[in-house]
């Protein structure tokens, strides 16, 4: 069976799927609340969902419905994610002890590290590039797909590589006014998308497209 490379990210109506200005030297700072702010914005969504409360173990109950459902099919359908360094740096220091992946994790970087181990998760660091991150996902996720989780950095790499197969971004109705395009820096001529599906709720639209390539 062949695994299916996918992204799965929200966006905001202007483009954006981050937005500007985080860094992890400047977490502490009084800026940082306002970034969190404007993320948890972008995010809200999916905070209340079922799937997604029982995944970070926030308790019981949360919503049900079309929302969730995504939510709970790209969890089960996910073997192995592939992220950029900068995704890990914020998620080592702010992730719970039990990260929300359960399935390996592979992270792409220009570093030497012994593997990080933690429970239901190994994230692994490669030094070797992207080819070489997704050959062992996809070793690692034993036939189910592999996700690209981000960062913007690491998705566009990988989009203008042609090894997505499939992106899902999920339109929150958020103005960001600045941040993290992802799309910017795109290979327009490498980079072709057909819409394969959209999925609608009051809270978010998720549309899914074919990347075609070339």
């Amino acid at each position: 069976m062949t695994s299916t490379v996918f992204v799965s990210l929200s966006m905001s109506v202007d483009g954006y799927i981050a937005p500007d200005g985080m860094t992890m030297e400047h977490a502490d700072d009084p800026e940082y609340r306002d970034w969190m702010r404007l993320w948890s914005q972008l995010q809200s969504w999916v905070f209340p969902q079922q799937a997604f409360r029982e995944r970070l173990e926030l308790g019981e109950g949360g919503q049900t419905g079309p929302d969730n459902d995504l939510v709970e099919r790209t969890f089960a359908r996910t073997g192995a994610s592939v992220m950029g360094m900068r995704m890990f740096e914020g998620g080592e220091r702010f992730w719970p002890r039990e990260p929300p992946f359960h399935h390996p994790v592979f992270v792409l970087t220009h570093r030497v590290r012994e593997p990080w181990i933690r429970p239901g998760t190994t994230f692994t660091f490669v030094n070797d590039g992207m080819d070489a991150a997704l050959a062992l996902a996809t070793e690692a996720a034993q036939g189910m797909d592999v996700r690209i989780a981000g960062g913007g950095d690491a998705v566009r790499q990988f989009l203008n590589a042609g090894l997505v197969d499939e992106i899902t971004l999920s339109i929150a109705p958020v103005v960001l006014g600045g941040g993290v395009r992802l799309f910017d820096g795109i290979d327009p001529v490498r980079v072709g998308l057909q819409i394969a599906d959209v999925l609608a709720s009051p809270a978010v639209t998720h549309v899914t497209y074919r990347c075609t390539g070339a």
